[in-house]
């Protein structure tokens, strides 16, 4: 694996960390795609780095289980707005 993937893997994996972001908003932070952020947090870095990956899986396993309810709030505030 070329080292700055192995970066970019840490880096994310920190991002994810210290922001609990999801994989949608890490995705535009780095201007990469949404399967290369999920490629590199539950492949790549679970070589790199195990416990960091397990770290920065509990939040995307978190943030997976709460999307359902931010679609029905996005999806609320959109009807909101429009009467």
């Amino acid at each position: 694996m070329k080292d700055y993937i192995e970066e970019r893997a840490v880096e994310i994996a920190n991002y994810i960390i210290e922001t609990n972001a999801t994989v949608r908003q890490t995705a535009k932070k780095f201007g990469i795609s949404k399967s290369t952020v999920h490629k590199d947090v539950t492949d790549r870095l679970v070589r790199i780095n195990p416990a960091l990956a397990g770290q920065a899986r509990l939040v995307l396993d978190i943030n997976k289980s709460e999307r359902h309810i931010r679609g029905g709030m996005a999806t609320k505030e959109k009807y909101q707005h429009r009467l």
